[in-house]
């Protein structure tokens, strides 16, 4: 019983360190995503301000809340 709980212990360590590096990395990845939504929004919005470009807008804005909002609830 003490072999199995010593057993239990470790990979209960292994799989705390593993879910904060998870956690780490997901964090960068939401950061990362953040900033390039940033660049995309100015270069989109830099294209609305010439008199003939076409108006190709997306909302992106939903797709990214959604995934920061399961990201943040995961936590």
């Amino acid at each position: 019983m003490e072999r199995l709980n010593s057993k239990l212990y470790i990979q209960n360590c292994y799989i705390m360190k593993e879910n904060e590096r998870l956690r780490k990395k997901a964090q960068l990845l939401n950061q990362e995503n953040q900033e390039l939504l940033s660049e995309l929004k100015q270069k989109l919005s830099k294209n609305n301000q010439k008199p003939n470009a076409p108006n190709n807008i997306l909302d992106l804005n939903n797709s990214s809340s959604s995934k920061q909002n399961a990201s943040s609830s995961s936590n």
